[in-house]
This record gives C-alpha cells, structure tokens and sequence, in this order.
C-alpha cells in the first residue's frame, strides 16, 4: 500500500460520516496511488464507534480501530505503528484543509525527495479564515518555537502532515507526548536530526465547533517545550544518531563576527527590539494593565533578541547549545525586566497619574540600561567563544549520555 491516512476521532458522531465519505470520494478520484483511511476512535462516548463500523462495511478501502484512551498522540502511534504502508498521512475530522493540497502533501514522501511533510497555515499563500483570537495564539506560539528550538517549519499545529514510514519507525518511540504537543514533538525532533521537512500553503476554514482548550494546550505545549529542550540539551534524544542513519545535511559550522562587527549589529537587533517592545506593550497595556503588559512584551521580545543575537550579532548557527542559551538568555531577560519593572514602580510612586506614555519614556530610557547590561552578559556569559568543541559520534539510537549537538 502506498497511502494511510488516519482520522483521529473523540465523540464526532455530528461530523464523521460526511466528512470520511467526502475524504472517500476524493482519495478515489483524485489520488492514483493505492490508498486506506483509518478510523482512529479514541475512546468516544457517543455514537461514533456505530457510525464509524458502518463506514467501514459500507466504503471500500475504509477502516476502524479503537482505543480506550483519549489523546490524538495516542490515536496516531497506535495507527501508524501498526500500519503497512510506505507513506503515513493523517487529517483532521473537520476536514478544515482544502482536500486539494493532499496530492502535493504525500507526493515528495511517494518519491523519497522528503521525510516529512506538513501543510502551513502562515505561508505567503496561504489562505486562512479564523477568528482572530486563534490567529494571535498560533503566530505567538510558532513564534517562540522558532526562536526557542532554532526551527525552520513555520506551522507546527496544522492538522494536515505526512511523514514516510520508516522514517516514522524511527522517531515515533522518541515521541513522548500523546497529546496535541505529539506533532510539535515529532516535528522537533526529525528536524534536529537533519531530516527534510517539506511545507505546503494550504486553504484553511477554522472549525467554529472546535472544542480544543486553547488555554490548557498552550500550557501544555509550553511544559513539552521545556521538557523537549532539556532532553536534547542532556543527549537523551539521540538525534545525532538519527542523522547519522537518516540525516541529509550536516549541520552549518559556526562563525563570529568581530568585536565591532557584534558591536554594530547588537545595536541593530537591540534597536528593532525595543520598537517591538513598544508596539506590543501599547497593545497590551489596556486590556493587562501596565506591569502585566511590561512583563509580556518583554517576555515575546527577548525570546526574539536571543535568537537574532545569537546567529546574527555572534554568528553562530546550528542546534549546539541552542536550549542552554535560550535558558541563559531568559535569566538576562529577568535581570532586564527587574530593571524596568523597578523603574515602572518608582514613576508610579513619584507621578500617581502617570499616562502610558510617560511609562512608555521611562521603560524606554530603562530599556538602555538593560540592553547595554545584556550585552555583556550576552558575550561574556551566554555567547561566549569556547576553547574547542569536541565533536559527537553516535552509532545507535539508544539514548546516550553524552551531550549531543
């Protein structure tokens, strides 16, 4: 078989026989390749099961599995673990993405030219419609992955990916999450370990029945966050062994700029960072209030100077170290906000009425001081040019102690 695609379904009785039977009709026009659709239940309490069994009786190339556990992490392991099929795809049941970007999606997986690939809602072309409460989260989210976990792949939560299976063979038993955060997590660790990851734009109507807790799975994507970057900082996901099996590119050796040079360019970045900063903490002050707004702005814009100062004003690149100086930059980013948290206070204790733009000129004045601070802390600490590096050889994909890159 070349194709599977799995449905992960919770309690979708109102929507699964339209959608599965749409899905259906189009695998069987549109796509020339063997194909299957699984239907992966995990744990409905509605009549999903019944539905469910009927579709696979009635429709050709159809199939239903069933778990007693809730998580779509857990619906994907169990179907693509027991899957014979070269490629391993799966939707969402509200068939939000346009059908149509299916055959790119598989495509470079089909000819081997890819080992994963994802459709992005935050393409050039990409043509999205939801709300735009979801459109802040999801920018906002990608935003700190990028910047947190040096990843080029612009939509992490696109319920639209494909990965080839033995590719998927390799990485699913380093996935621990079960969850929302499984994609994220996979998406990780297939980059770190040199695999090639193919986006495709894709035309995506938001669901206005979703029933995903926004809030709790930003909480939880955060906390796998953390956890996925410590375990790559310990060496316990053993991606330089991935890529010594699968990868297909070495990862891009450091430079440094010199003293001028970091000089100059921390300028640039401090300068672009402390519009950002002003920009979100106008935005954010009326409905957070002034020290609430300081702390976010500063949070979202400091995550962001970290990244452009480490590959832009020290140059270096690659994952080496990436999760330890994002750490050591979010201390900087403490140290900076007392500065300015402590100025915010003293105006409000000197000048009661104080407006948002007299808090604006003192946090900017106070900015100075802390970027001046960061950048010695930044050079001489965080960034600091090490002796030597002695490089990592792993021959195996059982988890090693030793640090990897």
């Amino acid at each position: 078989m070349a194709l599977e695609i799995v449905v992960p379904v919770f309690n979708e009785e109102s929507v699964l026989e339209k959608s599965i039977s749409r899905l259906a009709e189009y695998l069987s026009q549109e796509m020339p390749s063997t194909w299957q659709i699984t239907i992966a239940d995990n744990a409905s309490t509605d009549n999903t099961a019944v539905i469910a069994t009927r579709l696979a009786t009635q429709l050709p190339n159809v199939v239903y599995r069933r778990l007693q556990v809730k998580g779509r992490g857990f619906a994907l392991r169990d179907a693509w673990g027991a899957s014979t099929a070269r490629v391993l795809a799966y939707l969402d049941v509200d068939l939000s993405t346009d059908l149509a970007a299916l055959p790119p999606l598989v495509a470079p997986l089909l000819s081997g030219h890819s080992d994963v690939s994802i459709g992005t809602r935050l393409g050039a072309t990409s043509r999205v419609s939801r709300g735009p409460k979801r459109e802040f989260i999801s920018r906002c989210y990608n935003f700190l992955l990028k910047r947190t976990m040096q990843v080029k792949f612009s939509d992490a939560q696109c319920g639209f990916k494909a990965i080839r299976a033995d590719v998927a063979k390799k990485l699913l038993p380093l996935v621990e999450d079960n969850g929302w955060f499984f994609d994220t997590e996979l998406l990780i660790i297939a980059e770190r370990s040199g695999l090639r990851i193919h986006e495709i734009p894709v035309d995506w109507v938001d669901d206005p029945d979703s029933r995903v807790d926004i809030r709790q799975t930003a909480v939880d994507d955060l906390r796998g966050l953390i956890r996925v970057g410590g375990g790559l900082m310990k060496g316990s996901i053993p991606v330089q062994a991935i890529y010594a099996e699968l990868g297909r590119r070495p990862f891009v050796p450091p430079g440094r700029p010199s003293f001028f040079g970091q000089v100059l360019r921390f300028g640039l970045v401090g300068a672009a960072s402390t519009i950002a900063f002003a920009l979100l903490y106008l935005v954010l002050q009326g409905p957070m209030g002034a020290q609430q707004a300081n702390f976010m702005s500063l949070l979202l814009t400091a995550v962001g100077n970290t990244a452009a100062n480490r590959r832009f004003t020290f140059g270096i690149r690659g994952p080496a170290r990436l999760f330890t100086q994002q750490f050591q930059g979010m201390i900087v980013f403490l140290l900076a906000w007392t500065i300015t948290s402590a100025s915010l206070a003293a105006l409000h204790t000197v000048y009661l009425d104080a407006t948002p733009s007299h808090e604006l000129i003192v946090l900017t004045a106070a900015n100075v001081l802390a970027t001046l601070m960061r950048f010695v802390l930044l050079r001489l600490w965080v960034f600091r040019r090490r002796s030597s590096t002695a490089p990592v050889h792993a021959v195996s994909l059982t988890p090693s102690k030793e640090p990897a890159l």
